[in-house]
């Protein structure tokens, strides 16, 4: 690349970490196959005629591996207070299932099995529905079969303006 795209690309990703978005957990499994990662692409996608989630996943992510194969992810919020925790879900985690712990941080699964984290202020438990394949990332939607709070639900929950992490691909 040229020194004038070098200058673009570096424009565009500050332009991109400009735009407002939040940090979540995303539980992911396949059999008996789980894992939980930090994930900032996420959006509700449609309400009508059923709820849908949308989360862009990165295509060589474990957590990408086990949605395609099983079918279903769990999103969870996470409280401001909390930020420390996404720096947990950045790699693949070690599971104990017997504990119901992800790199220790205790979870639960709800209808789908993906796992829950027990301390999310708000959380959903999606189906996949249809998917997109958008070169580095594959754009899942997820029709939410359930959902709930943990939490009250005015606690501020975590944005990426919150921490010192960035991403504008």
């Amino acid at each position: 690349m040229d020194e004038a795209g070098d200058d673009y690309d570096r424009m565009r990703r500050r332009a991109l970490w400009t735009m407002p978005s939040g940090l979540y957990v995303v539980g992911s499994r396949h059999g008996d196959r789980l894992n939980l990662m930090t994930l900032n692409w996420a959006t509700q996608a449609s309400s009508e005629p059923t709820k849908l989630l949308g989360i862009g996943v990165e295509r060589h992510a474990l957590t990408h591996e086990l949605i395609e194969a099983g079918g279903v992810f769990s999103l969870c919020t996470v409280d401001r207070e909390d930020r420390a925790i996404v720096r947990k879900f950045t790699k693949p985690v070690d599971v104990d299932a017997a504990a119901g712990t992800a790199n220790g941080v205790a979870f639960h699964r709800e209808a789908t099995g993906a796992p829950v984290l027990d301390q999310s202020p708000a959380w959903f438990d999606c189906e996949v529905r249809q998917q997109s394949d958008l070169g580095s990332h594959t754009f899942f939607f997820g029709e939410i079969v359930a959902c709930g709070f943990q939490r009250a639900e005015e606690t501020p929950v975590l944005r990426m303006e919150d921490t010192r992490m960035n991403y504008g691909g």
